[in-house]
């Protein structure tokens, strides 16, 4: 029989391995920078589950906000079309 806290660390562990491959295989950078918050939040939820949340807390806040938001500007300065030519 399987006991429910393993049932509970398999879904954790399948939503945080979709959520990094969705990061990875989207064609959008956007996308894939939300797709990114969204896995640290996850990793963060399983520091707390395996009873570390100093690690879990620094994962959440620096992993899904500071990366996060860096990656948003980054993005929203660069020019969209592949323009290619310089000044």
């Amino acid at each position: 029989m399987i006991e429910g806290s393993l049932i509970v660390q398999l879904a954790v562990m399948g939503s945080l391995v979709i959520s990094l491959s969705s990061a990875v295989l989207a064609r959008d950078l956007l996308y894939s920078a939300i797709s990114l918050a969204v896995g640290s939040v996850i990793l963060g939820g399983i520091f707390f589950l395996e009873n570390s949340p100093y690690a879990g807390v620094v994962e959440i806040s620096v992993g899904a906000g500071l990366v996060t938001a860096l990656l948003a500007t980054a993005i929203s300065l660069t020019r969209r079309g592949g323009d290619a030519g310089g000044p």
